[in-house]
């Protein structure tokens, strides 16, 4: 998770044979499963979010030919550490007092 516009925006090009300024979303999961980044381009320019979770970890789709096609509800419970194929949690938060 080291690579930042440049390397990741060239990894599109290369490995997944897209345009990063294509409007796509793209996004890349770290090794241990806690940490995505989110590569987008707003029509102005090329913006990167990350998020690493606490505790828990992202729930990665399989990806038999090289990309994945996720709806925005999808997606969006991607990045809130939710199981999209079963609309659970990966880890409870404790209640706060």
């Amino acid at each position: 998770m080291r690579r930042g516009f440049p390397g990741l925006s060239a990894q599109v090009q290369t490995v997944l044979q897209q345009q990063p300024y294509s409007g796509h979303v793209f996004v890349f999961r770290g090794r241990r499963g806690d940490t995505v980044k989110v590569l987008w381009f707003d029509g102005d320019g090329l913006c990167l979010f990350a998020k690493r979770l606490e505790r828990g970890y992202f729930i990665w789709p399989q990806a038999t030919s090289g990309t994945v096609s996720l709806t925005r509800a999808q997606l969006s419970m991607l990045l809130e550490g939710i199981d999209w194929r079963r609309p659970e949690r990966t880890f409870a938060p404790p209640m706060a007092v």
